[in-house]
């Protein structure tokens, strides 16, 4: 790892500064929630159901899964810098062509091509994996993600208002001016932080065996992709239960909408400040318990016959807070497998992980109904998370397992930290 000077904004020698880090971790997030209140307006305006538009969602993260299977290598061999401004023109065009799309069909294929703002969200993390060492790392991706909980948190409730004064429109120009004001940024701060691979790309492509065979990639991939997958059925499902059974209002929606992103917010500051004290593992555990706790009190309180709006998106801060933190320290956890491969193993943990979030989040979409309520969606998200516990209960069990053979031959042969498969 090439040593960098501290960071100073709009010096490209130095780290990239924290604030575009935080910006290209952000606009992702943002693109994938702010347009959600206005689901309702955007069906009307194309004469389509409420359903076929929140597949708008399932797209954006099925197409955020794909292109990070390809962004994390190509970053990998020929920098990270070339890949994260392509990118960002495209989601910049994107977001203006949806704002004349003629059907519900063309919006959704514009969606597919602005889900390339979550190749600049990969790599921002990989970014951190470049510039600092493997013990901060989980440190710092909790407060870049933390920064970028502010998107999610603020986005919904100014969709919202956007939507009800200028239209559904006026969300994707905004998008598209904040995809050009962090273009600029980028520019002129981010220099190139991962020298270029000597490989070439089909080569680059066939170490992903080497990830793919390690436990370790699979226990921190599976745990922060089950573990956020309670949010992703949410995001499915959500603005489904605020508007067709506790009748929201766009703007209301889109405030109450935000509660996961202010526990988010707090579980990142948690991981920023105990990462590197408690270790990853303990982190991902506790994150995974928090996100079960949060579905499983509003689940309690909706079979007792008092689920509300109040209820139901407040029990989701502890959803947010375990996601918070989970995902920093899985990430920093999927990134120590194989350090010279951080890209890939950035974007390939990533895609598994939003891949998942998009089938989860289409199923939730189906099966919510004003019959059912919100209890299938809830019981859902709770499988999930603990779904995600379990397989971090396998991984403690391994690291034990393989810390205990290591012992017994630590004395004849050098251990490195690549062996812990």
């Amino acid at each position: 790892m090439k040593n960098f000077a501290p960071a100073q904004l709009f010096d490209q020698s130095t780290q990239p500064h924290i604030v575009t880090l935080i910006a290209l971790a952000s606009i992702s997030a943002l693109a994938m929630n702010i347009f959600l209140p206005s689901l309702p307006s955007m069906a009307a305006y194309y004469n389509t159901t409420p359903s076929v538009m929140s597949l708008s969602v399932a797209i954006y993260l099925g197409a955020s899964a794909l292109l990070q299977l390809f962004s994390g290598p190509i970053s990998d061999r020929i920098g990270r810098r070339p890949v994260i401004l392509v990118s960002l023109v495209l989601f910049i065009i994107a977001s203006l062509a949806t704002i004349w799309a003629p059907n519900a069909e063309t919006f959704l294929a514009l969606r597919f091509v602005q889900a390339f703002a979550a190749t600049t969200m990969v790599l921002s993390r990989a970014i951190v994996r470049d510039t600092v060492g493997k013990d901060a790392a989980a440190s710092k991706i909790a407060y870049v993600t933390m920064g970028m909980a502010v998107a999610p948190m603020i986005g919904p409730g100014i969709g919202g208002y956007l939507d009800k004064y200028f239209g559904w429109q006026a969300i994707f120009i905004l998008l598209a001016a904040l995809g050009v004001c962090i273009f600029i940024l980028t520019w002129f701060d981010l220099g190139e932080t991962a020298p270029k691979g000597k490989t070439s790309f089909p080569k680059q492509v066939i170490e992903y065996k080497q990830l793919l065979s390690s436990q370790r990639f699979w226990g921190y991939c599976l745990a922060s992709a089950l573990g956020s997958g309670s949010f992703f059925i949410y995001l499915g499902g959500g603005p489904f239960v605020g508007t067709e059974i506790f009748n929201l209002t766009p703007e209301q929606l889109g405030l109450y909408f935000g509660a996961p992103a202010i526990g988010y917010f707090a579980g990142n500051f948690m991981s920023g400040r105990w990462s590197e004290k408690f270790g990853i593992n303990t982190m991902v555990f506790c994150g995974l318990g928090f996100t079960s706790l949060g579905s499983a009190l509003s689940l309690i309180v909706s079979y007792a016959g008092y689920g509300s709006s109040l209820s139901f998106f407040g029990f989701m801060c502890f959803v947010g807070f375990g996601n918070g933190m989970t995902i920093p320290n899985a990430t920093a956890g999927m990134l120590s497998v194989r350090p010279n491969l951080a890209g890939t193993a950035s974007g390939l943990g990533s895609a598994i992980m939003i891949g998942g979030g998009a089938a989860l989040s289409a199923l939730a979409g189906a099966m919510v109904s004003t019959d059912t309520g919100e209890i299938p969606l809830l019981w859902l998200m709770e499988c999930s998370a603990v779904s995600g516990i379990f397989i971090m209960l396998l991984v403690l069990a391994r690291q034990r397992q393989l810390a205990g053979q290591i012992a017994k031959t630590a004395s004849f042969y050098p251990v490195q930290e690549n062996d812990l498969k």
